[in-house]
Order: C-alpha cells, then structure tokens, then sequence
C-alpha cells in the first residue's frame, strides 16, 4: 500500500490518448460514441472530463479502464497500453460497487487478499486508509447500515488500497444530495492531494469539475471530440469560498457557455428525432433554453 504521508506527485500514472475512436455495433449501423480524442493526464495531475449527456465520457474512460476496446487510435498508461484491466488503474464507479456480504473493511481488504497480502498487513492498511476517511468506527459495518456517501467513501477506500498509478472515477457522487457532495469533494480532494496519484474523474456538474481539477477537458455533443481544454490556475488547498472569487466566476462562466451550446446542439438532435424538427432553439436571457 502507498504512504499515506507521501505528498509529492508521482512519476507514474501517465496517461495518453491518442487520435482515439470508439464504434459500437455492426459496420452497417455502426454508432461512433468517440471520434478522435486526443488528451493525456500528467502523473500526479487530476483531470475532469465534462459534457452534456450521451457525448462519450464514460466510453472513454471505460477505454482507459480496459473494459472497451478501441476501434482505432491507442490509450497507453506509461508506455503500455491499457487493452485489459489492471490493478495500476483503480475504478470507482456511480453505483455503489461493494460487497454487500462484506463488512466495510474486507471489502476494503478485498483487493489487497488478491495480490496476496498477508491478513495482518491487511487489515493494517485497510484500517489505516479507513481511519483517513474518517471510517474506521464501521469497519465492522456492512454496506447496507452505510449511507450513501458513507458507501462512496469505501469505494473510493477500496480503489486506493492497493495502490494503483491512476484513479478512474465515472460520476461518483452523482447520486449523493448536494450537500453530501460538496463533503465528498472536499474529502476527495485531501486525500488526491496526501496521496498525489493521477486522477481521470467524469462530472456532469461545473462546480465540481472546477473545485477538484488541475484541467477540465470539455466533450461536445456524439460523438463526442474535444471541445477544450481549460486549466484551473486555482490556488491549493482549495476551499469552498473560492466560488466567489473573480477567477472562479470566470472559469464557471467559461464553461457554463461550452457545455450549454454543446447541450443545445445534443438536444437539437432529439427535437429532431421527436418530431420538433420546426423549432428552433434559443438560450433565453438567463441561459435558460427556449423553443422559439
């Protein structure tokens, strides 16, 4: 298990995309999900992918993770590429992933019994790692006497426990209340930073691409391309009245702008196959989209 005192990014965890396509389905009615993506995220370097619905995002990362194949391009991590799942990639996904018949640490040790480690080194880091998310007073919970964020919290736990180059997160807290959520960034955030691993995390919400990230890659509407790429010069550590500053704003404002024409230009696409094809839309005066 890595130091949880190390506070220096890593020379490992590089990830690079190039030139990448993802088709499903057969030549005749292929669906092309990603269509020449070409990013990396730099060891030690937290990076956020945004876009509207349906643009890619998590088919990207699935590629990363090794669960999706390319249909053309590469996707390596340190020279090597990424065609099967491995342990130097950890994974947390939306839905709660955790052993419901497990308590809280041995679906955190879960990993670790994989790669062989001995049962009191085991628990050891599982309990070290537990006590850093402030959980291990339900160590011997099971995942279902948790809350939701609680179960997030293991999840994320269990992903670093056998200290993996890069943490792949597709939407973690998108099913969490708001408030739960600004506590899990927060939380997030400390340990990315007591840890320095490479972090590739999908989001649908601006705030939290803007708090968390390095740099925020924006996807356009299927297939999804990159649209742009906007680095976050944002002091560190960060904390939650940063959303007032002028920097913030105009970061938020920035991307408010790319993901609202690339939300609209999607949309337009279903108004189409719904049989609204003769209205147009407008961004009203609040940013708010009207059929006109």
């Amino acid at each position: 298990m890595m130091s949880p005192t190390d506070d220096t990014p890593s020379a490992t965890g590089h990830i690079l995309i190039d030139h990448l396509r993802v088709r499903f389905g057969s030549k005749a009615a292929a669906v092309e999900a990603v269509s020449d993506v070409s990013m990396e995220v730099k060891p030690g370097e937290f990076v956020s992918i945004i876009g509207p619905s349906g643009c890619g995002k998590s088919t990207l990362l699935n590629v990363v993770a090794g669960f999706v194949q390319p249909s053309e391009g590469t996707v390596s991590m340190d020279g090597k590429p990424t065609d099967k799942p491995s342990a130097d990639r950890g994974m947390v996904f939306q839905q709660y992933s955790l052993f419901p018949w497990l308590t809280v640490r041995k679906n955190v040790e879960f990993g670790l019994k994989q790669k062989g480690l001995d049962a009191n080194h085991r628990e050891e880091a599982a309990r070290t790692l537990l006590g850093l998310a402030g959980l291990l007073a339900f160590e011997n919970h099971y995942p279902d006497q948790l809350s939701g964020g609680m179960k997030q919290r293991v999840g994320i736990v269990r992903a670093l426990a056998t200290s993996p180059q890069v943490l792949l997160m597709d939407e973690p807290f998108g099913a969490l209340d708001a408030q739960t959520r600004v506590v899990m960034q927060q939380i997030l955030t400390n340990m990315w930073q007591r840890f320095r691993i490479s972090v590739l995390f999908i989001t649908h919400d601006i705030d939290e691409s803007i708090f968390l990230s390095d740099r925020v890659y924006v996807m356009t509407a299927r297939p999804g391309m990159i649209k742009a790429e906007i680095p976050i010069p944002l002091p560190r550590p960060r904390t939650p009245d940063m959303a007032l500053s002028p920097e913030y704003l105009q970061i938020k404002q920035q991307l408010r702008e790319l993901i609202t024409e690339e939300s609209l230009k999607a949309m337009g696409g279903e108004l189409k196959d719904s049989g609204l094809a003769g209205f147009d839309i407008e961004v009203g005066p609040k940013g708010v989209a009207e059929l006109v």
